[in-house]
């Protein structure tokens, strides 16, 4: 959103979810310019001292050197700014589900349920209770609602190497109407400039492109220290059936890897994961290609949930270029099926439906049909 656009807000009051990041400083900057009454919030959602590690990394999100980065942007730009302590919400539902879902065998994304349940949920309430017109963060996506109706539609950043719009689809489309994303017609490369223009004391801080609770990157020392996962040796079987081999456990794995699997005298990859049997299967990088697989825990944003079979270009990771299928609705969720196998399909993950840059809807990858 470019700042004429932003100036159609002026008056409004927007509560910022500041991260001490540059992008959600520069978005707060540029609501107070086009003449926004801004309010800066920070949310805690966890203690390094709650997640493990033994590392800290300086600036990484809840970090004492982001929220002082994100009190000297307020103070900068000179709006009112506040913490807010949620670290009990995003245990319940971010931590605990991470850590149930790779207990299950599957691969779950963490920023998609923050997103849905605590910045568009739980930060969406305080904001409100705050006096707050619209919630505003610094994701790179836009929000179109002059399209004719109420309903407005979620559009892909215009910096296709930063939209963020995949981690988007559970916001509901009610609190769409009451956000706003300054970014989303921006490239990261600008916005550093702004920051810069800005004298922002963050402008040059480095990105963290890793889970922002498990402060090592190490997610099996996480699954044991904080999600009580033991070690339960299981067997890892062959495409022929065979047992090939030891693991510690299926919570360690996820489709697609190739690390501490053995050797086998050729390429392997594990393919599939087993919880009930505790079994890893690998093969080769062929068999990681399937057409077909289910999606629950729908949310349609752009459109109303659709009766009957439509095309789409179908999104089943963050770095995955959306590919196009056909989607059957059918009771309790959809089936995929791409024109062309994919590599990876991975339960847990999201995939997220799009027609052109508009985001259609999206949901939990269920199972692949094999």
């Amino acid at each position: 959103m470019d700042k004429a656009a932003l100036k159609k807000y002026s008056g409004a009051r927007v509560v910022v979810a500041l991260s001490g990041g540059v992008d959600s400083s520069v978005a707060a900057a540029l609501l107070a310019e086009a003449g926004c009454e801004v309010v800066g919030v920070t949310m805690k959602l966890w203690g390094f001292s709650d997640v493990g590690g033994n590392i800290h990394h300086e600036g990484r999100c809840c970090s004492a050197e982001a929220f002082d980065d994100a009190r000297m942007v307020a103070r900068r730009i000179d709006f009112p700014f506040y913490v807010i302590d949620l670290a009990d919400d995003f245990r319940r539902t971010v931590i605990d589900d991470f850590i149930t879902e790779y207990k299950a065998g599957r691969t779950p994304n963490p920023c998609v349920l923050c997103n849905t349940k605590i910045k568009w949920s739980v930060l969406e309430q305080r904001a409100r209770m705050l006096g707050a017109d619209f919630l505003a963060t610094g994701h790179y996506a836009r929000i179109q609602r002059e399209n004719g109706n109420e309903r407005p539609r979620l559009l892909r950043g215009v910096d296709r190497r930063r939209d963020q719009s995949y981690f988007l689809w559970g916001v509901p489309s009610d609190s769409l109407s009451h956000t706003i994303f300054p970014l989303g017609s921006l490239v990261k490369d600008d916005v550093r400039i702004l920051a810069r223009q800005l004298d922002l004391r963050n402008a040059e801080r480095p990105e963290s492109r890793e889970i922002c609770f498990i402060a090592d990157d190490n997610y099996g020392r996480f699954l044991r220290e904080k999600g009580g996962v033991t070690d339960t040796p299981g067997d890892i079987v062959n495409d022929s059936g065979q047992i090939v081999g030891r693991h510690m456990g299926v919570a360690f794995y996820t489709i697609g890897q190739r690390k501490r699997i053995g050797a086998h005298g050729t390429s392997a990859y594990v393919t599939a994961l087993d919880a009930t049997t505790n079994t890893v299967h690998i093969g080769t990088a062929d068999q990681l290609l399937h057409h077909e697989f289910i999606v629950t825990d729908l949310n349609w944003i752009s459109i109303d949930p659709p009766a009957e079979p439509f095309s789409a270009r179908v999104q089943i990771r963050y770095r995955h270029s959306a590919a196009p299928a056909k989607v059957f609705p059918g009771d309790g969720g959809v089936r995929v099926v791409f024109d062309s196998p994919q590599r990876a399909i991975t339960p847990g993950q999201s995939a997220v439906f799009y027609e052109g840059e508009v985001v259609l809807g999206g949901g939990r990858i269920k199972a692949i049909v094999k």
